[in-house]
């Protein structure tokens, strides 16, 4: 046993030299770190990581610090929540760590995975932010035996269809308590064909796993409903003039457009949709990755509608942590000084706690040591859900763990940045 590095070896010594270094290292531990003795402890296939007394059990996140804030620091900090109300596990602290940025790019997502998975004593992670960031960490973490837990990734492509086939972004060990975006496509399509009456809707990406996945799903389903999609496009990130992509828009004569972007590209493109020719009266439809409070207080966001998770969390309790949600929110503006400026927050406070309640029911203590494996953790997570801030979590084969609820909000005043205080005009259950 590699008593340095804290992991237990899959390979068997020789038995003279299995029975040598057995002998060797219950002296050593029994005189350093207050261990027993050596441990019959049998590891799976993916290794386990072996927390000695007085040590804490860590995990990292990995969100969109930059390249998409709005997100990744709310996550964060419900993050840094749910760690300070589990606090341990089977008698050690919980380490957290600094924040490891994804920038919501898969430059980001790889690098961070791959500081993460450097460290061996790093039992499991919360995130990415973004569906870019997760489809280059998610093979690093995977093949490295981790575990990962997202609380705003939503692209299908990380997961399955959702009818028992995988898509070709997903791997073992990653998980989601965000939703699949089939069922945020099917929200938007029932919504704006069924309620608003459009039949004839043109979509907007800009080349990101989540956004060209969302429109691509969003089409199918709205073509299903009988609906018309004469124009799908796409811009470059960081496009700011949004001229070319608008006049073959008003050429199609749609009846609304769908554009899940991000701020810095959704928010010139509202501006400037507004007052393109040919464009009045189009009922502008975006995503979540819009739905923050940020972009929220721009004048160009009032009369959007945008569909997200929900947001009003009132009643529910953490199983894990015996917390409401009125509470962890009072937690939130005591500890930052601000409200939450996204819905995701309570994703990654569930995501953290599933992470952490599966370690804890793996755990086993033994010679003084905590042997946490990681193919148990892998599965502990896939079968076992809980009650979370946002509902029932439960996992599927394929790492989709989320509600599927989605809600419409139509926002029509640039001073109501809350999310929670937006009228919902149509709510999606599956």
């Amino acid at each position: 046993m590699d008593h340095r590095a804290g992991i237990v070896p899959r390979t068997p010594l020789t038995a003279l030299a299995a029975i040598v270094a057995a002998i060797v290292a219950a002296a050593v531990t029994a005189s350093c770190d207050g261990t027993t003795g050596p441990s019959s402890f049998e590891p799976g296939p993916l290794g386990v990581v072996a927390v000695r007394r007085g040590e804490a059990v860590k995990i990292r996140s990995l969100l969109a610090m930059t390249g998409a804030p709005s997100l990744g620091v709310a996550a964060r900090r419900g993050v840094e929540l749910a760690v300070r109300d589990v606090a341990t596990v089977r008698g050690r602290n919980v380490e957290l760590g600094d924040a490891v940025d994804s920038m919501c790019s898969p430059e980001g997502g790889r690098a961070g995975a791959r500081e993460i998975v450097a460290d061996p004593q790093i039992v499991g992670v919360i995130g990415t932010s973004c569906s870019a960031a997760a489809v280059a960490a998610s093979p690093v973490i995977s093949q490295a035996g981790y575990v990962m837990v997202a609380p705003s990734t939503t692209s299908p492509l990380l997961t399955s269809d959702l009818a028992g086939n995988p898509n070709p972004d997903h791997h073992p060990g990653y998980f989601r308590v965000a939703n699949n975006d089939l069922y945020q496509a099917r929200a938007v399509s029932n919504f704006a064909y069924n309620q608003l009456g459009l039949s004839r809707i043109v979509t907007l990406h800009d080349g990101d796993p989540y956004t060209t996945a969302l429109v691509k799903a969003f089409g199918d389903a709205f073509r299903a409903l009988g609906g018309e999609v004469p124009v799908a496009t796409g811009i470059r990130k960081g496009q700011t003039d949004m001229t070319s992509v608008l006049a073959e828009f008003a050429a199609a004569g749609p009846g609304g457009i769908f554009f899940p972007l991000f701020r810095p590209e959704g928010s010139p493109f509202a501006a400037q949709a507004r007052a393109f020719d040919g464009l009045e009266g189009v009922t502008l439809i975006s995503g979540a990755a819009l739905l923050v409070s940020e972009f929220l207080a721009e004048p160009q966001s009032e009369g959007i509608y945008f569909a997200g998770p929900e947001s009003d969390y009132s009643g529910n309790v953490n199983e894990v942590t015996g917390k409401s949600a009125e509470a962890v929110i009072a937690a939130y503006e005591a500890a930052y000084g601000e409200h939450p400026s996204t819905p995701y927050w309570a994703l990654a406070y569930d995501a953290t706690t599933l992470l952490l309640d599966a370690v804890r029911a793996i755990a086993v203590e033994e010679g003084g040591r905590l042997y946490l494996d990681r193919s148990a953790l892998r599965a502990r997570i896939g079968a076992v859900g809980l009650r979370g801030l946002v509902g029932e979590v439960s996992c599927d084969a394929f790492g989709d763990c989320g509600t599927g609820r989605q809600n419409v909000y139509h926002h029509t005043d640039s001073s109501v940045t809350d999310v929670e205080q937006l009228p919902v005009v149509y709510r999606f259950v599956p």
